[in-house]
């Protein structure tokens, strides 16, 4: 996030793409329900009538996947009607004019035509965001999980950039991360092409550096893998040996079935979690984690908030925190990584990284500390870019509209959207087996519209059979209007509907995420 959370409530306009930021994201929720009591229009823009679009004045129900065709269209109205923040533009950006050429064909005649958001809304959405006083976008997957997830974020940067949105207090450009700390795990270099503090591999003064820090003689200057180029390796017999921590692609990633084979043609998987869940099951050993009340250390949040996490307990059984169990196995491979306690690898990390430079466990005690934070007298950056990008000038990004991968046929004639629920997690591994939430909402479901419904002969609480070219699942039908007729949605929590077996493998070429909020499915009513 380019600002912190508490800056939401003061916002005199929201723009929430794919988000079910109340749902999903219930503490910034309560942000946006405060924004909206103080007077703030509220836009949401999303395939699925979710809790957040019920609060919104416009809930623009698009198409799946054409968030780029409208994203380019607001542009356009922005520059054509001459509501561009000029000085802002003029002074801190370059690459105007090029936007400019891109988007002139967008107009929202055009757009209307591949979004279904009528021409008139377009316009009124443009001219709001462009004279708010203040005005913020907020984002999470259903923007990035798309063949064109990149490009759809390069996208809102170019909005906010055009009205001078970012920068400010109350405004910027807002991803909400998926889970507590996934933050701060890409911080510390959980990508396969950068260090931590987002340093590249292939910069040799970087690699230098850490491999001084570290005792060896160098470093890999080739980035690695992402998570589903390693499980297209290990199925291709290319990748013989896995070690997966607190992760559960089994449930989690695209192609699930294919996810499994690939992990049962490994020589060797090492899985660490805090449960048995389904990837852990496949492997030849399990590494007991311990969980966040057995252990310290610090989480960063998605608003680049590092606290401290103090343990409560000792960890129970055999269980160990990630830390430790890291260091006996690379002591144990013949690296003797010996660190005394997470302050000490707190040390290092400053040491190491200009944005962590300033923060200790010391500082923390007093409080958390927001990053960039690079000396021990810094207070920390709350509002990114104020005054200044990184790279100086901020850079405009021409994009185009593509459309998904997968697109509805005569044989598989409806689309799939994947998201949360309200009252579990992820894959369900902790959620699930608490008794509270399991009796609130133990069961899942898929959600159809009536007219969809009808067509099917499929009633309310019936069976049914969800079909793609990857997979099946068998769910039981809710009938609501909430998703528009063409469009059927599920949460990937439950193990038992298996969503994950359906979606596609298809690609962000850049990111690499793949596109799980769009396939083609159809429903069959189960006799």
């Amino acid at each position: 996030m380019t600002n912190p959370i508490g800056d939401i409530g003061g916002a005199d306009f929201i723009l929430a793409i794919g988000t079910n930021t109340t749902e999903s994201h219930p503490v910034i929720g309560l942000q946006v329900k405060k924004a909206v009591r103080n007077g703030a229009t509220l836009v949401v823009v999303d395939p699925r009538r979710t809790e957040v679009a019920g609060l919104a004045h416009r809930h623009l129900q698009l198409k799946s996947g054409t968030d780029i065709a409208l994203l380019n269209g607001l542009a356009n109205v922005i520059i054509s009607e001459g509501l561009v923040n000029k000085e802002f533009v003029d002074t801190r950006t370059e690459g105007f004019e090029a936007l400019k050429e891109a988007v002139a064909r967008y107009t929202p005649e055009y757009v209307a035509e591949i979004t279904g958001i009528s021409p008139g809304v377009i316009r009124e959405v443009a001219r709001g965001y462009a004279t708010a006083r203040n005005a913020t976008i907020l984002y999470t997957m259903g923007l990035t999980q798309h063949i064109c997830g990149t490009d759809n974020v390069l996208a809102v940067a170019n909005l906010a950039m055009l009205c001078g949105h970012i920068g400010k207090s109350h405004s910027g450009v807002n991803p909400l991360r998926g889970q507590n700390n996934v933050q701060g795990a890409c911080d510390m270099g959980a990508l396969p092409n950068v260090l931590t503090g987002y340093q590249s591999v292939t910069l040799e003064e970087v690699r230098a550096r850490f491999a001084a820090a570290w005792g060896v003689d160098e470093l890999p200057a080739t980035p690695g893998l992402t998570v589903g180029e390693m499980i297209e390796a290990a199925a291709r017999g290319e990748i013989k040996g896995m070690y997966i921590m607190g992760e559960n692609p089994v449930l989690s990633d695209p192609d699930a079935d294919h996810v499994v084979h690939a992990l049962e043609k490994l020589d060797f998987l090492v899985v660490q979690d805090i449960f048995l869940s389904e990837t852990a099951r496949l492997a030849d050993v399990v590494l007991p984690a311990a969980s966040f009340a057995e252990k310290d250390g610090t989480f960063t949040n998605t608003e680049r908030r590092v606290q401290r996490v103090r343990k409560a307990i000792e960890p129970l059984g055999e269980a160990k925190p990630d830390w430790q169990i890291i260091c006996l196995v690379a002591t144990a491979m013949g690296y003797p990584m010996q660190y005394g306690s997470p302050a000490e690898i707190m040390e290092e990390i400053a040491r190491l990284t200009p944005s962590y430079g300033g923060i200790s466990y010391q500082r923390l005690e007093s409080g958390s500390l927001v990053w960039p934070c690079p000396a021990p007298d810094h207070p920390g950056t709350p509002i990114l870019h104020a005054g200044k990008f990184a790279r100086g000038l901020g850079k405009f990004h021409p994009v185009e509209y593509v459309p998904p991968a997968e697109l509805p046929d005569e044989e598989y004639p409806l689309i799939l959207n994947t998201g949360r629920r309200h009252f579990h997690y992820h894959t369900g591994t902790m959620t699930l087996r608490t008794g509270a939430l399991e009796e609130y909402y133990g069961r899942e479901h898929l959600e159809i519209n009536p007219a969809d419904a009808r067509v099917l002969n499929i009633a309310d609480g019936e069976r049914v059979r969800v079909i793609s070219r990857r997979g099946q699942v068998e769910v039981t039908a809710r009938v609501v209007d909430t998703v528009p007729p063409g469009v059927v949605f599920t949460s990937f929590h439950f193990p038992e509907v298996a969503i994950n077996k359906l979606t596609n493998t298809a690609r962000d070429p850049v990111a690499r995420i793949p596109e799980l909020k769009v396939c083609a499915v159809r429903v069959e009513k189960i006799a």
